[in-house]
């Protein structure tokens, strides 16, 4: 939604709302509603959707949480489909020439998104941008409760809001449904209230209630939330990602009331260094992170030009001819997805995965989790059950890269650092 709630005057939102897509008014969205009651009062305070108590002696209102789900009609699901088909077509994953070590980090986050997503640092024009925008397409679909805003998961009540929690302790049957993997993009002047959601009290003073619109990191919940030009990303917007990143909750603190939702997704970032360093505390909140050079090779070049000549020329018919290539990586993700948990790990190569972190003096414990996960996303997708050292050498690089500490005088990248040191506990 391009306009936030809480405007000056109710006009303001009667236009939001006509201005709306059909997809954003289908999505439940969580009212609180306000009504007297008699003698003296006691306030209601929530936290995520549960009614709780408090001590307040002034107040004159209960306050109670309502949702509301609008059902999609044909004429709106037809309005919807139209407006998918007219959307500006995405370049082909398997089309992007080169750039392997991005796209391996891509995919491995798109397996398993407890790996924590992926920085992308390189030159301006190596396609960082266009690689992350075309996975969009390989994405596979999720279980979520029906109309909830926040893609709440049916099974796993870490990804479940508290208000869902809440129903199905009361034994309520909630409707599923199967929805692609969201992509959301971060735009670097989007304000807090966007990105967190907020309350319009606008609403509580003029018609009785008070109406709490989710934002992007609801959206973005058991997904995939896009930022690019991270470096440049202002400080307080820095702080709302660190804070949802390390508790996995979003939690929304406006005019006295508390809301809090599940805000688990994989962060994605790109940048070019030369325009300004990543804060550490942010940086260290990446899983992986991919370096992206410009390529060199002169036939390369030719052939990056004249497959972005041809999909600028004719998207569809260039995407149709990448659609075999798209479909065969697609069922190899699904099919990785569904293997990941059996992938084993022997214990020796876990010690001597520690033994790196250890030696090359990595703070915490972050490198040694997501090159062990890394690993045996690599193993998933090759089609293997079980981690060989090939699959830790080929991700440890960019798992630790990031971890080390700087050294001024050091001039030597600190992939190859890590590269050393491997083969020297591996042997």
């Amino acid at each position: 939604m391009a306009s936030l709630l809480g405007t000056s005057s109710s006009a303001a939102a009667t236009a939001i709302l006509a201005s709306t897509p059909f997809s954003a008014r289908s999505s439940k969205a969580a009212v609180l509603s306000l009504f007297p009651s008699s003698g003296h009062s006691q306030g209601r305070k929530f936290y995520g959707g549960i009614r709780l108590p408090v001590k307040k002696g002034r107040s004159q209102f209960h306050v109670a949480i309502s949702n509301v789900a609008t059902e999609i009609s044909p004429a709106q699901e037809q309005a919807q489909k139209l407006a998918e088909d007219s959307q500006r077509p995405v370049y082909p994953f398997p089309a992007i020439v080169g750039q392997d070590e991005m796209k391996l980090c891509l995919l491995l986050n798109v397996i398993d998104p407890k790996i924590g997503g992926v920085m992308i640092m390189g030159d301006r024009g190596t396609g960082k941008s266009t690689t992350v925008r075309s996975l969009v397409d390989l994405l596979p679909e999720i279980k979520v409760i029906s109309g909830d805003p926040f893609n709440s998961d049916p099974e796993d009540q870490e990804v479940m809001s508290a208000e869902v929690r809440d129903k199905l302790r009361k034994g309520e049957q909630l409707p599923v449904s199967l929805t692609k993997i969201n992509m959301v993009d971060l735009p670097l002047g989007a304000t807090e209230d966007r990105v967190c959601g907020t309350i319009d009290i606008e609403k509580a003073l003029t018609e009785g209630v008070k109406a709490f619109e989710p934002g992007l990191l609801a959206k973005a919940n058991r997904g995939i939330l896009y930022v690019d030009e991270v470096n440049l990303l202002d400080d307080h917007l820095v702080d709302v990602l660190l804070d949802s990143a390390a508790s996995g909750w979003n939690t929304v603190e406006r005019e006295g009331i508390s809301i809090s939702h599940p805000a688990r997704f994989i962060l994605i970032g790109s940048g070019n260094p030369e325009e300004g360093e990543l804060r550490p505390q942010l940086l260290d909140r990446f899983g992986m992170h991919a370096q992206v050079g410009t390529v060199r090779d002169a036939e390369l070049r030719v052939k990056i030009v004249e497959e972005r000549g041809r999909f600028d020329k004719n998207p569809k018919e260039f995407r149709e001819s990448y659609k075999g290539e798209q479909e065969k990586l697609q069922s190899q993700i699904t099919s990785a997805r569904s293997g990941l948990s059996s992938v084993t790990i022997d214990h020796d190569l876990r010690v001597k995965i520690s033994k790196v972190c250890a030696e090359l003096n990595v703070d915490g414990l972050r490198g040694d989790i997501v090159t062990n996960r890394a690993a045996k996303a690599l193993a998933a997708l090759k089609g293997r059950d079980k981690v060989t050292p090939e699959d830790i050498a080929t991700v440890i690089p960019n798992c630790l890269r990031h971890r080390l500490r700087k050294d001024p005088l050091e001039s030597i990248d600190s992939g190859l650092l890590v590269v050393e040191k491997f083969y020297e506990v591996f042997g």
